[in-house]
């Protein structure tokens, strides 16, 4: 399947380049009879499509999503539902100079030595663009996870050094509201006006900046996942790792866990009615050997800086020889404001996916 596909009963196959015709998705496996709310996936491409503010890309696309197969009357078939997304406004020009040049810390050379032939503009396959598939096939698993009453939100929580505070204590509701209010998309007001004044200043200086995005799972019932191989944790960081520029995945305590005592870190049950049992603590942040205990789910997620800046570059050619390069075109100075859907929608594509596995595993 070459890495194009992912999941294995909720499945999907993207394809499509940054500047070819169009970009889109296959997703099979949905079951039947799921109302299918083409506003909804728009207005979640909405959230990731370029040219939104004065922190990201400047590229214009408006990201209009045609449904052409596996609906009927508003509902899913059961069939493989294609999705499909245009380009509208590539600008190949602006990617002529480094034809065979290789761009440092991008996938240029890789992408030579994989396959023997790259598509120089913008990236080609290897551009972020291919998410906004990533977010068509995720909005259509949320409708199902919604369904189950499953719901999952995330938000900014740092940007370079500029971190927001723990907003665990506050209804998703208002985190969302507050999220939607900024062009940063983080959760708290404040941080959020200093994270943009940061990033402006990154943007003027012909420069990029990193940050995290942090997500909690909210109503996932305990029993999902597998225990060896399909751990639900490693799908979810199979997924993350899968999206452009992230550099790392953490979950319930993370790195900080390896530095507490066992008598600290375990999460001691409590009774919880008919309901099944809860836990004092969430270090396991809501799946233990794998699998889903009922408690909330939380992980974070680390983006490095864009690799594109507006600075000269020593770099090689492809015939190995020295050279400088500038970066050109339009870029994000920080990929975490419109990469937060991309998250949601790949946490949502993993917990679809386990909730029809799951299904299976019992009489």
């Amino acid at each position: 399947m070459a890495g194009n596909t992912f999941g294995h009963l909720f499945r999907i196959s993207t394809f499509g380049e940054s500047h070819g015709e169009a970009i889109g998705v296959i997703v099979d496996g949905c079951p039947a009879q799921l109302p299918i709310d083409i506003e909804f996936i728009q207005s979640e491409l909405d959230k990731r499509r370029p040219g939104q503010s004065k922190i990201t890309t400047q590229r214009k696309e408006s990201d209009t999503v045609q449904i052409l197969s596996g609906t009927f009357e508003g509902k899913s078939t059961g069939t493989p539902i294609a999705l499909l997304i245009p380009n509208e406004d590539h600008r190949s020009k602006d990617y002529e100079h480094n034809k065979t040049v290789y761009r440092p810390s991008h996938a240029d050379y890789t992408y030579d030595a994989k396959y023997g032939i790259r598509d120089h503009r913008g990236g080609g396959r290897s551009s972020a663009r291919e998410t906004a598939a990533r977010v068509a096939a995720g909005a259509i698993a949320k409708l199902l996870l919604q369904h189950y009453g499953i719901s999952i939100f995330a938000h900014v929580s740092a940007v370079g050094t500029i971190n927001a505070p723990n907003l665990q204590s506050l209804p998703v509701e208002e985190l969302l509201a507050q999220r939607e209010e900024n062009i940063v998309r983080c959760a708290d007001p404040a941080t959020a006006k200093e994270m943009i004044e940061f990033i402006d200043q990154i943007r003027k200086d012909g420069d990029t900046v990193g940050g995290k995005i942090s997500c909690v799972i909210q109503n996932c019932p305990p029993g999902l996942g597998e225990p060896v191989f399909d751990k639900l944790h490693a799908d979810l960081g199979k997924a993350m790792l899968s999206i452009n520029a992230v550099h790392g995945f953490e979950y319930g305590s993370g790195f900080s866990g390896s530095e507490m005592k066992g008598s600290e870190h375990n999460d001691i049950f409590l009774t919880n009615g008919n309901k099944g049992p809860k836990t004092l603590t969430n270090f396991s942040g809501g799946i233990q050997g794998g699998i889903s205990n009922g408690m909330e789910i939380g992980f974070t997620v680390a983006f490095k800086p864009v690799a594109t800046i507006m600075h000269n570059q020593q770099t090689v050619n492809a015939a190995g020889e020295a050279a400088e390069i500038k970066g050109k075109g339009r870029h994000d100075p920080c990929v975490v404001p419109r990469a937060v859907v991309i998250v949601e929608a790949m946490a949502a594509l993993v917990l679809a996916d386990q909730l029809l596995r799951h299904r299976s595993s019992q009489l």
